[in-house]
């Protein structure tokens, strides 16, 4: 190689690096922004869950006091059943 084909090669050597690091510099924003992003959607979800709680426990209560209740009545009908027999 001559000193002008050197020249020209080392050039564009150095063009294609700095190519490679916009390139990856581009890669390493689009996922900082893809992290943030799915951290920031995490978060609402924990907030809608922490606000939703509340509710979901006193569903859960209710549901467990129906169902001591409807096995508290069947208990007595099979008592007054056997006290008929």
């Amino acid at each position: 190689m001559n000193p002008k084909q050197t020249d020209k090669h080392s050039a564009k050597e150095a063009e294609r690096q700095a190519k490679e690091k916009v390139r990856k510099k581009a890669s390493y924003d689009k996922e900082q922004v893809i992290e943030e992003t799915h951290r920031l959607d995490k978060a609402k979800r924990d907030e809608k869950r922490l606000a939703e709680e509340p509710e979901q426990l006193a569903k859960e209560q209710a549901r467990k006091e129906a169902w001591l209740t409807r096995e508290r009545a069947n208990e007595e009908a099979q008592k007054a059943r056997k006290a008929r027999e």
